[in-house]
């Protein structure tokens, strides 16, 4: 004969399932804690221009946000901040750099040294993490450098018209000189046809 199933045993049962099913939503919930969002991985710019460097996140609770310069010259943090909070932005770029709460920065006329990849980290409070990379090409104005070619070519048209003056300064001098030259023969030789005619 079978003993009756007691009540202890399914209610033990029952727990141990509903803290299963809760740690299956946790894992599923860390695991998917952060999501951060770019429109935007690659950016062209001119100097002095201003730059949005857009994100967008989502998590539960408030997140930390960290913002990374990487170039040539080694990685830089440039700020970190919780939103709500004020942010903690470093001396580099103090006066450059806007925060808002999305994660997004802004950054005031930038330079061609502010070309390289700039790597922000959203981290959770239980510390799950997601990281993103913008890649932010800066160049120089091009009409600065169709300046340059126009004064250079106007500083070739001078020096041009200098030189073709002098060669025709040059020019009436020798004519000139020629003249005289010719006008000096012709006298001596009608000197000597008059002295030849003369001794005659």
């Amino acid at each position: 004969m079978r003993p009756l199933p007691s009540r202890r045993r399914n209610s033990h049962g029952l727990s141990l399932g509903v803290f299963a099913l809760c740690l299956a939503a946790a894992r599923c919930l860390q695991s998917q804690g952060v999501s951060l969002y770019i429109p935007q991985a690659a950016i062209n710019a001119t100097v002095e221009e201003d730059i949005l460097l857009s994100v967008a996140y989502s998590c539960h609770g408030i997140p930390t946000i960290e913002w990374k310069y990487t170039s040539n010259w080694g990685v830089q943090k440039i700020v970190e901040w919780k939103p709500g909070t004020q942010a903690n932005i470093s001396q580099s770029h103090k006066d450059r750099v806007c925060t808002f709460d999305n994660g997004s920065i802004q950054l005031f006329s930038v330079g061609v040294r502010d070309s390289g990849y700039y790597v922000i980290t959203v981290t959770e409070r239980l510390g799950s993490s997601q990281f993103g990379t913008i890649v932010l090409h800066v160049s120089e104005i091009l009409y600065e450098d169709l300046h340059f070619v126009a004064v250079f070519l106007a500083l070739l048209a001078a020096v041009a018209a200098v030189l073709i003056s002098l060669m025709w300064v040059c020019n009436k001098c020798a004519y000139k000189f020629q003249r005289k030259r010719r006008h000096k023969l012709k006298e001596s030789t009608t000197e000597e046809i008059e002295l030849q005619d003369v001794e005659c």
